[in-house]
């Protein structure tokens, strides 16, 4: 009997999964609970509903920090977990998964260890470059693509990719995700206003507002603790403030995919020019963010169909396809090319 082969893209906030026997992607939240600092109390979605809403006894973490895996073990667990859950999950199987390209060869390694010295008893494991995977994930022709900029904006990191004849020209990885965002909104609330909100309503109004649209004196009230009196009250927050708040990382964002335009080569920034720049990642849902980044940089702007599964679409035609499959490296190769 054939066996299986999973397409993993790890994010800091969300696994996706790409099963090719059940040709279906399903993604769940990559977050583990922890009761007493020691016993494993629920992984995934289950977990993630606790956060913010636990008790003092379960600590709710996530494995994933920055686009790398800062607690191996508990990633290691958490994926096997996730893998039995009602998917017939079964060893020996064959993993392919993909990699940011701007981290440390360690780094890279722990992506690849973590499915090796699983209990899955792997058969292969091969990583893939995050951007190339986003490219054929968007339904390029990525061996014959002369220039395409993709800007991969996750949870902690966007991941900034020039991709151009089947390879990639340039990569950079900035630590400004949607939980900086959040951050700044919710510091911003707290230094205006003295009060408090949690990571989730910081959230809920940046998806709320976004970057552009929608009338400027919109308002939204939200809950949260009053520093001066510790009273947990309700406070209503103006659109201005939400999106002042996300100027300076949108900022250091654009400032950034400008850097790596400059580096690129004149060929390959010419058909840039025409293909335009794509966005990927969860956080292009964000209402306005493609229209900011083109006002910007005066490149056209196009937004991916799914863009929070595109990199795992795009592993999932690498499994299919015998030509795609050349995208793809096993760490133990010897020719193995981000080792030489």
């Amino acid at each position: 009997m054939a066996r299986n082969v999973y397409g993993i893209d790890l994010g800091t906030y969300e696994i996706k999964v790409y099963d090719k026997k059940k040709d279906t992607i399903w993604k769940e939240k990559n977050v583990i609970a922890i009761a007493n600092q020691k016993t494993i109390f629920a992984v995934g979605d289950e977990a993630y509903e606790m956060y913010e809403k636990a008790p003092g006894n379960i600590q709710v973490v996530f494995p994933m920090k920055e686009g790398v895996i800062s607690r191996f073990n508990d990633m290691q667990y958490l994926l096997q977990n996730l893998l039995k859950k009602d998917r017939q999950f079964a060893r020996g199987a064959e993993y392919v998964i993909a990699v940011p390209t701007d981290v440390t060869e360690v780094e890279k390694r722990a992506f690849f260890d973590l499915v090796v010295h699983s209990t899955a008893r792997a058969r292969e494991v091969n990583i893939v470059e995050r951007g190339i995977a986003h490219c054929i994930g968007l339904g390029m022709d990525v061996q014959n693509t002369k220039g395409v900029m993709i800007a991969d904006f996750g949870g902690e990191t966007t991941e900034i990719s020039v991709v151009a004849s089947g390879g990639m020209v340039l990569n950079k990885l900035i630590k400004i995700g949607g939980n900086t965002f959040d951050n700044a909104v919710a510091n911003l609330v707290r230094h205006n206003y003295d009060f408090l909100i949690g990571r989730l309503t910081a959230e809920t109004l940046r998806r709320r507002f976004g970057v552009f649209g929608g009338e400027s004196s919109e308002t939204m009230v939200v809950a949260g603790r009053n520093l001066v009196t510790g009273v947990p009250k309700q406070q209503e927050i103006p659109i201005s403030l939400v999106r002042a708040a996300m100027k300076e990382p949108l900022s250091e964002c654009i400032m950034q995919i400008n850097l790596l335009l400059e580096r690129t080569p004149p060929e390959v920034l010419k058909a840039i020019q025409k293909n335009g720049i794509f966005l990927t990642g969860g956080l292009s849902y964000l209402p306005g963010l493609s229209s900011y980044i083109e006002g910007a940089t005066g490149y056209r702007v196009h937004t991916a169909r799914h863009p929070d599964i595109c990199a795992v679409e795009g592993l999932s035609q690498i499994i299919r396809s015998k030509e795609l499959r050349k995208h793809a490296y096993s760490m133990l190769d010897e020719n193995y090319r981000w080792m030489r």
